[in-house]
């Protein structure tokens, strides 16, 4: 951090010039934090349209769906009462904003007085040192210098703007301001009043040094020279009797500051100046300096900001707000004209790959390198953007379906071709997927046209990657989508409303015939009552991520349920619970379920978690640790659907289940397929090798049962033995 220059002046001049600093401070401050909160009410102005509209959207949605009146009436309520509160919002956004520019220029009109109350207060401290008429006259200058965003952005046209007025007030023929820019010297000559040519060379060579010279810096520096003229009404003859009062950066007290490469500002006149002048002025210049500087740091700054709130970063090419913008500008264009264009969506193959091995600066450069082969490919008048991560979207105006093709095929695989070279310094390529949509033969609006192409890349992706997939017809996958995240937000409403519950079926112990078990089956609870199985729902469960709440609330109810039974009397059966499989990954089920069982005085030795063997065996890192603490908990565990997806079970010589479920395609087949037989019969074989227990699901008729129990079947569930009920019987 800067340190803060004493607030203890030497003499009045340098008291004067501390204060000017402060003040131009506030002002910097004040410009950019109204220019900040003007961009936020802006955006979420924005964001309350686009929920405004998402919610006006669910309304029509919902008019149109299949619910009954009442529950129309019921969500259309309650989205209009949330349109209502976002337009609330909106109008108290307004007036806070109000508020806030209110008391901006309260405060600005305040700072402005505390400085011209300053200024009064310094006229009676220099008292004979100041004439009376000089500080009204620096006064007048300073009132006049007033930072605001539209000045700022300007900033060449506000130094004039103040130099203009300046002059009204202490008379001068040249103004002088030196920068340190990239190249070199910058330096910004001012005339006011009408100048020969023979004046300014003049001024270039001899004024310029003179006020470099003042300036402490090297006198045959080159110098980048820019000129204004200022027309005032008067004219110069010649340069020999000018004075020039030069103020310097260099000084402790300005030289901390961010000033935008500012060196120094010089003050150049033909009229003689009285000491008390020079003293007013050279305070002047010191504004000067502050302001100058200033002015150029936020117009880069907001320059900068504009930039950046359209351009992405690291590529340079527009990013996903100008694309959306542009979308919408080129839909009304082509409906206007009749025109066709395409949009092309790709997304780079395994790139986080590309991360991961060779590190982000060098996925960085990919990225790089691939927006700047896009933007060689396409012509002029098409828009390339990068979107986001390794998504980029191209516009193709005018382009029918047929050559965007074309155009998507031949810009796949020139990145295809295109070689990138990593840390060790080995060449990689990496593949496009691409998807397409033309407007308007696939799409009509902008929702459906992104909806589209986010589809066929997904598609492309789907059949193996480096393609490009155009769909024909968006319609029915923009409904099916449609529908699956309404069935998903059913679900979610099901679980918070407490209306996913669990059914319990019997596991026989094939030995004594006794009830061993009841495995836990999820069912939704439908408003009329009726019930749905798992099968009907789980997909879309696991798609959306919810199979953390689903696990959550199962194991709740069962465990409470296993609580009364075991109050009741009844022997304390073992219950199988079915897990999703991220709870693989440790996400704490383990522990909710060891608290329940705290909670209900029951044994963990009674509870079977199972999971899935496709799910299981797929993650081993984490189903090792998963089965270590389950163990240390007490608990037992299944694996279900065994046999089903793996032809190699190396697994089993890692990993030790108590339980293994035999996939029930198997067995209820045993009698129709010399395989299925051959499978179960040498299955069960293989686990009472391991002493692993078995279970045969989908038993569903006496000889299956028979014929179980003849190959060494432990326990077996199916419709023969029992159906899944709500209660443990």
């Amino acid at each position: 951090m800067n340190p803060i220059p004493s607030l203890t002046p030497v003499n009045i001049e340098e008291m004067r010039q501390q204060v000017v600093q402060k003040f131009a401070a506030l002002f910097e401050s004040q410009t950019l934090t109204s220019h900040f909160s003007n961009n936020i009410g802006e955006l979420v102005h924005n964001i309350h349209a686009e929920i405004e509209s998402d919610l006006t959207q669910s309304m029509r949605e919902v008019e149109g769906s299949n619910l009954a009146e009442s529950e129309k009436d019921a969500i259309s309520s309650s989205l209009q009462n949330a349109v209502t509160r976002c337009s609330r919002l909106n109008q108290t956004l307004d007036l806070l904003i109000g508020e806030r520019d209110r008391q901006w220029h309260s405060n600005g009109r305040h700072l402005q007085q505390i400085m011209l109350e300053f200024h009064k207060t310094a006229e009676e401290l220099v008292g004979t040192l100041i004439e009376k008429d000089l500080l009204e006259r620096q006064s007048q200058v300073l009132e006049s210098i007033i930072l605001s965003h539209e000045k700022v952005s300007q900033w060449k046209a506000f130094v004039q703007e103040i130099l203009t007025g300046f002059r009204s007030i202490f008379p001068f023929n040249f103004f002088f301001i030196a920068f340190s820019e990239e190249h070199g010297l910058s330096l910004f000559i001012y005339y006011l009043g009408d100048c020969s040519e023979e004046v300014k060379s003049s001024v270039r060579k001899k004024l310029s040094r003179e006020m470099i010279a003042k300036l402490g810096l090297p006198v045959d520096a080159p110098l980048d020279i820019e000129e204004f003229q200022i027309p005032v009404p008067e004219k110069l003859d010649g340069v020999d009797e000018i004075e020039i009062i030069a103020v310097s950066v260099s000084t402790p007290e300005l030289e901390t500051l961010n000033l935008a490469g500012l060196l120094g500002v010089a003050y150049g006149s033909v009229q003689k100046l009285s000491p008390q002048e020079a003293s007013v002025i050279r305070s002047i210049l010191a504004v000067m300096v502050m302001v100058v500087g200033s002015s150029k740091v936020l117009s880069k700054t907001l320059a900068e900001l504009e930039y950046y709130s359209t351009h992405d970063p690291l590529t340079g090419l527009h990013n996903r707000r100008y694309f959306n913008e542009m979308l919408e500008y080129e839909i009304g264009r082509s409906e206007r004209h009749n025109h066709e264009f395409s949009i092309l969506m790709l997304d780079l193959d395994d790139f986080k790959d590309v991360n991961d091995t060779y590190g982000h600066p060098c996925g960085d450069a990919v990225l790089k390198m691939v927006a700047e082969a896009m933007n060689a490919f396409v012509r002029k008048g098409d828009l390339v953007t990068r979107i986001g991560g390794d998504e980029f979207a191209i516009v193709l105006t005018e382009t029918g379906k047929d050559n965007a093709l074309i155009v998507a095929e031949k810009l796949r695989t020139a990145l295809r071709k295109t070689p990138f070279e990593g840390t060790d310094g080995k060449q990689f390529h990496v593949t496009t997927s691409i998807g397409l949509m033309t407007f308007p033969l696939d799409a009509k609006n902008a929702s459906d046209l992104m909806t589209g192409v986010d589809l066929g890349l997904y598609r492309a992706k789907e059949l193996g990657k480096d393609g490009v997939c155009a769909l024909d017809s968006i319609e029915d996958h923009i409904q099916a989508n449609r529908g699956t995240r309404n069935y998903a937000e059913t679900l979610r409403d099901a679980l918070k409303q407490d209306r996913v519950i669990p059914y319990y079926q019997p596991i026989i112990d094939c030995r004594t015939g006794q009830v061993f078990a009841y495995e836990t089956l999820a069912r939704l609870l439908q408003p009329g009552g009726e019930t749905i199985s798992a099968g009907i729902f789980i997909e879309t469960i696991e798609r959306y991520g919810l199979g953390r709440e689903l696990d959550r609330a199962i194991i709740n109810k069962a465990l409470g349920a296993l609580k009364t039974r075991i109050a009741s009397g009844n022997d304390s059966s073992r219950l199988f619970i079915n897990l999703s499989a991220q709870e693989i990954q440790g996400r704490g089920v383990l522990g909710f379920a060891e608290q329940l069982c705290g909670e209900f005085n029951i044994p963990p030795q009674v509870v079977v978690f199972e999971i899935l063997e496709r799910d299981a065996i797929g993650d081993m890192t984490h189903m090792r640790k998963f089965l270590s603490d389950l163990r240390k908990k007490g608990f037992s565990f299944a694996l279900d659907d065994f046999g089903s997806g793996y032809n190699s079970f190396h697994y089993l010589r890692e990993l030790h289940f108590d339980y293994v479920k035999l996939d029930g395609a198997f067995v209820r087949n045993i009698f129709n397929s010399k395989v299925d037989y051959t499978l179960v019969h040498n299955l069960i074989r293989l686990c009472q090798g391991l002493d692993i227990l078995t279970v045969a699901e989908f038993v569903e008729s006496e000889e299956v049962l028979s014929e179980l129990k003849k190959m060494g079947i432990d326990y077996a569930q199916g419709y023969h033995l029992g159906m899944p009920l709500p209660e443990m019987k």
